[in-house]
């Protein structure tokens, strides 16, 4: 590196990438170097923002510019892997739009180029590092809401249908992203129906089950064709619940001190009487930081450190993964499908052998 700044280069100006742009902007330890995208009038507008950023249709372009350090990816999933490919090939850290890749397989790829080089790996699951799910994960860790039950959550709006995605890789992706990091177990098996309801796209709506080794389940269902947008969970526990709304502009978090006892009267212990706990509500205090911003810190840090991101190419590859599992299951009308051992087991049996 040869200043105390990060140089940056970004891929996609469309819906994403500009606040990709802005947030790299804003931090004092990273310089937009330049922007690629295929639509002259994406460019203009981005020159326009910002005048002293390159601008260029070559994504090549950045990939031979020595002032840039790291590449961030905002296009259309099916070209995220070449793109991704090619810019750690070129020596660059790599933060990639969610999904990491279309596949499992290239996300593996991606993991070993990464690691050949030592290089940074990132995907951009922006709800990890949103203030609401660092709170949850929090509650969760020091056993506030005691053993997990289930995880139940409703992610839906009218559109934006994709192209070359389902709605599961669309939205679905956020929640599994979810899941795998508040949880301490992964999933064992996923189940999962769909409907397509657009002659020529793909699954507009879908109902996803994810199983645990232990009692926790976990359902998201998402939809592009909702009269409402929705964004809401429920996590229940042993001792308390949790409702997330991340449509809330304050309380987005409300943890429930409620739930059900059981007494095993001692005469017969296989009859149970439940009885039903109602306590307090409260709404712990969110910061207002975006996310994306927090995320693009987080991204510097691992760069310059060479620690493990929160979400790594591991953990990309580990939501790609139910995603291939859930879009098997909806193939087979709803079929429970197994998951592979973590990628972390299946490496060390590999070295052991």
């Amino acid at each position: 590196m040869r200043d105390s700044q990060l140089g940056i280069g970004v891929v996609g100006c469309g819906y994403w990438g500009p606040n990709l742009v802005r947030n790299f902007s804003i931090n004092p330890a990273t310089r937009v170097v330049g922007v690629s995208d295929l639509h002259p009038g994406r460019l203009g507008a981005m020159k326009q923002l910002y005048p002293a950023i390159e601008t260029t249709s070559r994504y090549e372009d950045l990939l031979k510019d020595v002032r840039i350090d790291a590449i961030a990816i905002a296009t259309p999933v099916h070209t995220h892997y070449e793109l991704a490919i090619a810019a750690l090939r070129a020596g660059k850290h790599v933060l990639v739009e969610k999904p990491l890749a279309p596949s499992a397989e290239l996300v593996t790829r991606l993991i070993e180029e990464a690691d050949r080089r030592g290089l940074t790996l990132m995907v951009d699951h922006t709800f990890l590092y949103t203030p609401a799910v660092q709170k949850i994960r929090e509650l969760l860790l020091s056993r506030e809401l005691g053993d997990i039950y289930y995880y139940d959550s409703t992610r839906a709006s009218l559109g934006l249908f994709q192209k070359d995605v389902n709605v599961i890789w669309d939205l679905a992706v956020h929640d599994i992203s979810i899941i795998h990091h508040i949880l301490d177990e992964a999933p064992i098996a996923v189940s999962a129906t769909g409907s397509c309801h657009v002659v020529g796209s793909p699954e507009n709506m879908a109902h996803i089950t994810l199983f645990f080794a232990n009692a926790c389940v976990a359902h998201v269902s998402v939809n592009w064709l909702s009269p409402v947008k929705v964004r809401q969970t429920f996590i229940g526990g042993s001792k308390k619940m949790i409702v997330y709304d991340d449509l809330e502009p304050t309380e987005k978090i409300k943890v429930y001190d409620k739930g059900i006892t059981l007494d095993a009267p001692p005469e017969d212990a296989h009859q149970f009487r439940i009885g039903y706990r109602a306590g307090d509500m409260w709404a712990p205090h969110i910061s207002t930081m975006e996310a994306l911003q927090t995320e693009v810190d987080h991204f510097v840090d691992c760069i310059r450190t060479g620690g493990q991101p929160i979400s790594s190419g591991i953990s990309g590859l580990h939501v790609i993964e139910v995603l291939e599992a859930a879009s098997c299951s909806i193939a087979k009308q709803g079929a429970p499908v197994l998951l592979r051992e973590p990628y972390g087991t299946r490496q060390r049996a590999r070295a052991i052998a």
